[in-house]
């Protein structure tokens, strides 16, 4: 079965990869790409969007 990632989840990871290294600062977008990458996730940041204004 396919789970779908959550914004949460990868907020979370972004968070953590950040954190580990030395909090950069102005580089949250590549963050949030490789906790996106990471966690699998081939849906489209638009696709999400759109699943959470939505709700």
């Amino acid at each position: 079965m396919d789970v779908p990632v959550t914004e949460e989840q990868i907020r979370t990871l972004a968070f953590y990869l950040w954190e580990k290294e030395g909090s950069p600062d102005g580089r949250s977008q590549e963050y949030w790409e490789k906790a996106w990458q990471q966690l699998g996730s081939d849906r489209s940041l638009a696709e999400l969007d759109s699943d959470t204004s939505s709700v």
